[in-house]
């Protein structure tokens, strides 16, 4: 057999990426908000319809 701590070694480490940071105005920041919980009342409403493709 071979030797197995020569097979086997950790990768090594990955550096961090940089993060970018954007500010936005309060008004942005409600109107993101508004837009999410839209999306998802939406997709609420749209779990108990029928799929059209079924049953064909």
């Amino acid at each position: 057999m071979t030797d197995s701590s020569s097979q086997f070694k950790k990768a090594p480490k990955r550096k961090k990426e940089k993060t970018r940071v954007v500010s936005v105005s309060p008004e942005m920041r409600q109107a993101y908000a508004d837009l999410i919980k839209e999306r998802e009342a939406r997709e609420d409403y749209a779990k108990h319809l029928p799929a059209s493709d079924r049953g064909r």
